[in-house]
């Protein structure tokens, strides 16, 4: 499983790449803050809403720690998803930088 640091996706932020980010959390979790721009699709809803995600281009997973997130992957590259990224650390490494 490819993944990418809280420290390389915030340098990717700041020189202004344009990149798709999923966060994966529970209502309750995201109403405390995400990253800007992601979309929030909770991890129950993959199943009926994995449409919304990209096939085409690179997508970062986000969730609190990293694991509900790798979990998403796993069942989307079930799907035919090869272009996935795990946020290491989860928000809780985003929130430390």
């Amino acid at each position: 499983m490819k993944t990418i640091t809280v420290q390389q996706l915030k340098e990717r932020l700041a020189q202004g790449e344009s990149l798709t980010l999923i966060d994966v959390r529970e209502p309750e979790e995201v109403a405390q803050g995400m990253i800007p721009g992601a979309v929030h699709i909770p991890l129950g809803e993959i199943p009926d809403r994995f449409a919304e995600i990209p096939k085409d281009r690179e997508t970062i997973m986000i969730c609190r720690s990293g694991n509900r997130s790798s979990r998403a992957i796993e069942f989307l590259q079930h799907h035919g998803y090869d272009n996935l990224v795990n946020m290491t650390g989860g928000m809780l490494a985003w929130e430390q930088i």
